[in-house]
């Protein structure tokens, strides 16, 4: 089978060795890459129950057949291993130029087993591993690191923590080409436990696909018919931040930390004012025309020349929104502060507001204002260096909340903050955050985009679920592929069973990748049973069934919740006492 490089290599911090194990085809084909093979593998060298600090829980960086290919999109790598935030499957993804250099060194994944001794950094080529001291790096930035390792290693694909990372806290990312980051569940955490600070990738391998200049044609058949389409020329000039009118005027931009789905200030944070006061350029990842990223620099004030890729929809929703920061050089500048610390934003932004709430309510005695800056800036600090407040909430939102005695009020699932989108208007997102793998999260299904676009009602429960299915199938094809989520537009079935066949070989149809999808998507349900998921897990916080958004009245009553449940565990075919 085409497609794969058919091995993975495997580092052991404890002996500071390495070696490379074969993959066969029937383990390729029934993975396909990417999260597939990650969770195979998790499975296979994770002892069951250990403590996600443990040096046995390994840490899994992971590509599909389409890396470092001609296809439109497939410029991403994927980070796995049993997240430090919820106890369950962690998978995170990224994009840039780092992914095609991770390519280049041969293999299909790189699972990292033990620790270090002291701070280190790996330097991997398709020949040799070494494990090298990384005393000089400590405590730096994300940015920092990078620069230095890419002035020692020109031309390489780098990857790096943060100050948080190295302390473990549990929502730690792993950065690369500055501003790209596998951001969510607390990859970055385990890496630090790990006493890594980097890891370097240079070599010249390429995957051969089965089809080569049929994917060449595939690829300018896209190119030539998508270039001008909506989706495209949107994402080219605003990028995600266009998301922001768009949720405030449905009333689901999640607001005063979850109380409103309104932002009085909404057009001083959204994409005209990233325009009227930051210089923004589209910035496009390797093998994309879409070019999403925003490559900003502030204009003028007390940020002025400060340069960030974004911010993106997400970081604006979380502190604009959820921290009532109406200022977007502001929520850039906070934005740049979490990436230098490397520590994921929607998870901050989250824990700021929780702190503003109960700053509000007298749960605590500090004083954390909604609207303040100063007061967010300084509980980031806080945060990443363990102290006062801010020591209690790196503890995650699961033990931070319940510490401040906000059980009752902090938004999460299974540990997991959710994104931008109010389940109590669009209810088919409260089912996929509920449901979700990794806790609440919208890329799984990226369901929003169905509930926006008028494909299916966001009031209606009826046949809700089974589209819903079709999307988080789909999407976990192009998770195991690995394929960027702003092409799931233009890679349909049909378009999924073609890029399949051009790069392995492989001849499947729409049902057979459903089948193939399922057993993924049952093999990582497997897994978080494995780790003490059960049907508990798969739940709403109280507060959206109970506490409607007073613009609209909207709300997601149990019973609604309840019944889309349980058809989704019928059509899953998942045992309802899990």
């Amino acid at each position: 089978m085409k497609g794969f490089f058919s091995k993975y290599l495997v580092i052991d911090l404890n002996n500071k060795k390495w070696y490379k194990e074969v993959l066969n085809e029937f383990e390729l084909s029934l993975s396909l890459g990417g999260k597939g093979l990650a969770v195979d593998l998790l499975l296979k060298y994770q002892p069951a129950g250990i403590h996600p600090s443990s040096p046995e829980n390994p840490l899994v960086f992971a590509l599909g057949p389409v890396t470092d290919t001609y296809l439109y999109g497939s410029s991403r790598y994927g980070v796995y291993t049993k997240s430090p935030l919820t106890g369950f499957f962690c998978e995170s993804y990224s994009g840039g130029k780092v992914p095609e250099k991770i390519s280049k060194t041969g293999y299909d994944a790189i699972l990292i087993l033990g620790n270090c001794n002291e701070l280190s950094y790996i330097y991997i080529t398709p020949e040799n591993v070494e494990i090298l001291p990384a005393s000089k790096l400590s405590g730096l930035s994300c940015y920092d690191t990078e620069s230095l390792l890419n002035e020692k290693y020109p031309d390489s694909g780098i990857v790096t923590i943060g100050p948080a990372g190295e302390k473990g806290i549990p929502f730690s990312i792993i950065s690369n080409d500055y501003w790209r980051c596998a951001g969510r569940a607390g990859a970055g955490a385990v890496m630090g436990n790990k006493n890594i600070k980097a890891i370097v990738f240079k070599g010249d391998k390429r995957r051969e696909v089965a089809y080569l200049e049929d994917l060449k044609k595939f690829s300018q058949e896209i190119l030539e018919s998508k270039k001008e389409h909506p989706s495209t020329i949107a994402y080219k000039r605003f990028g995600t931040p266009m998301m922001v009118d768009l949720l405030n005027k449905v009333k689901a931009f999640p607001t005063r930390y979850w109380h409103k789905g309104f932002f009085e200030d909404y057009e001083k944070i959204n994409a005209e004012a990233m325009q009227n006061k930051m210089e923004v350029k589209p910035k496009a990842c390797a093998k994309c025309f879409m070019a999403c990223g925003k490559l900003s620099i502030v204009k003028e004030g007390r940020h002025a020349g400060l340069k960030i890729e974004g911010p993106e929809y997400e970081t604006i929703y979380a502190f604009g929104g959820l921290c009532m920061i109406n200022d977007i050089t502001e929520i850039a500048y906070l934005n740049d502060l979490c990436d230098r610390l490397g520590m994921d934003t929607i998870t901050v932004g989250n824990l700021v507001a929780l702190a503003m709430e109960a700053s509000e309510k007298g749960k605590i005695k500090e004083r954390v204002r909604y609207g303040n800056v100063e007061d967010a800036e300084k509980l980031i600090l806080d945060i990443s260096e363990i102290k006062g407040l801010g020591a209690i909430l790196s503890q995650g939102i699961k033990k931070a909340s319940k510490n401040l005695g906000m059980e009752d009020f902090a938004i999460h699932v299974k540990g997991l903050e959710p994104a931008g989108y109010d389940p109590r208007y669009l209810k088919g997102m409260g089912l996929s955050y509920a449901v979700s793998d990794r806790g609440a999260c919208h890329l799984r299904t990226t369901f929003y985009k169905a509930e926006l676009s008028g494909m299916i009602s966001p009031d209606t429960i009826e046949k809700k679920v089974e589209l819903l299915l079709d999307f988080e199938d789909r999407l976990t094809l192009f998770d195991s592929l690995i394929v960027c989520r702003f092409y799931r537009d233009f890679y349909l079935w049909d378009e999924l069973s073609k890029i399949i066949k051009l790069t392995t070989g492989l001849d499947l149809n729409r049902e057979d990748l459903k089948k193939l999808s399922s057993k993924i998507n049952d093999t990582i349900r497997g897994y978080n049973i494995r780790e003490g998921l059960t049907k508990q897990d798969d739940y709403l916080p109280e507060r959206f069934h109970s506490e409607p958004l007073p613009e609209t009245g909207a709300v997601i009553t149990k019973d609604d919740f309840n019944k889309m449940l349980e058809e989704y565990y019928s059509y899953r075919g998942w045992n309802k006492k899990d």
